[in-house]
């Protein structure tokens, strides 16, 4: 029925069923049909104003819902013409949150130190040599202004490690006596390197903790990276350390996770049933050193682990590439 008001219906019911209506007509001749016929004629008739008046009856509900929702949408002047999309948390939020949650729950403290950073805290404090393939600009992004006279260039920094004689230097600067306070820290930022490829890109994100106390050992360090593993990857999961070198750490290890895939029995991911996390090791005495504390007195551990990897190596993500947590691609972002 081609009719766009109430009103416009009304006519047409009129048209046909009112009192001088064109089927109401009708009706008042069925005396006229021969007796014979007039039944079914009479049936006919029934069936086409009863047809009618539904048709019509729909319509006017049909106009009438849309005339309420007409007025509405002009009362809420504010509506936008499109629904915008909704955002969510990217990927590397949830997983920097989670982080700081499992470690916040067994004491560390998360502290924040700059991104751009001098050359002393980030090299020379932790024990690298000045010809360290580190520092040289090949590996490290350097800030094109005047070196300063104590602390050197200025770069932006390449691990979160810089932050570890920050905190030694604000806890020693806080204590009183010679007793220093213990030191729980989590330093989980931003760093940068020159290097871009399937497990690596510029900017990147990572997690250091520190623990300086008396009577710290490789033990502590242990049940720490347990704890952590349980927590992030499930209870199945489990941590081995084996001896590496690093320049800030002695003895020096690397951390290995089970792998989630073969639960530690080889497979073609893992080949031979663990997968490397990051770097870890007791505090080398001579970075005690740098941040005032005394190594004959304390000892401490460090780990340092890419946020990005770490989150690459959860059950059931299976990132071919790190470089996709970056993109732009919505249909992967927004499966998160």
């Amino acid at each position: 029925m081609q009719a766009d008001t109430v009103d416009e219906v009304n006519s047409i019911y009129v048209d046909f069923l009112g009192k001088s209506g064109k089927l109401t007509k009708e009706l008042k001749n069925l005396k006229k049909i021969p007796e014979d016929r007039r039944p079914e004629v009479g049936r006919l008739a029934n069936e086409i104003k009863s047809t009618i008046e539904e048709v019509i009856r729909d319509k006017k509900q049909e106009l009438k819902k849309g005339e309420g929702k007409k007025r509405v949408e002009k009362l809420d002047i504010t509506r936008p013409g499109i629904k915008p999309n909704l955002g969510s948390l990217h990927l590397v939020t949830h997983a920097v949150r989670e982080i700081s949650q499992i470690f916040e729950g067994i004491g560390f403290s998360r502290v924040a130190y700059p991104e751009v950073e001098w050359d002393w805290y980030a090299f020379e404090a932790l024990n690298f040599p000045e010809d360290h393939p580190a520092r040289d600009e090949w590996e490290t992004f350097f800030i094109d202004t005047e070196p300063d006279k104590k602390l050197g260039p200025m770069i932006l920094t390449p691990h979160t490690s810089s932050g570890q004689v920050r905190e030694m230097l604000n806890i020693v600067k806080s204590s009183s006596g010679k007793q220093i306070a213990p030191i729980r820290m989590l330093n989980l930022a931003k760093c940068y390197r020159r290097q871009s490829d399937v497990s690596h890109t510029e900017m990147f994100h990572q997690f250091e903790g520190l623990v300086v106390d008396e009577g710290i050992t490789i033990s502590h360090l242990k049940g720490v990276l347990e704890h952590f593993v349980k927590s992030y990857f499930g209870k199945d999961r489990k941590a081995r350390i084996r001896p590496y070198q690093f320049q800030f750490t002695e003895p020096s290890f690397e951390v290995d996770l089970s792998c989630g895939i073969c639960n530690g029995r080889g497979c073609r991911l893992c080949k031979e049933g663990w997968l490397e996390m990051g770097g870890a090791g007791m505090v080398h005495p001579n970075v005690l050193r740098a941040g005032k504390i005394d190594p004959e007195r304390y000892t401490g551990f460090a780990f340092g682990w890419g946020v990005e990897r770490v989150l690459m190596m959860k059950e059931g993500l299976n990132l071919p590439d790190l470089r996709l947590i970056y993109s732009n691609r919505i249909e992967f972002l927004k499966q998160f």
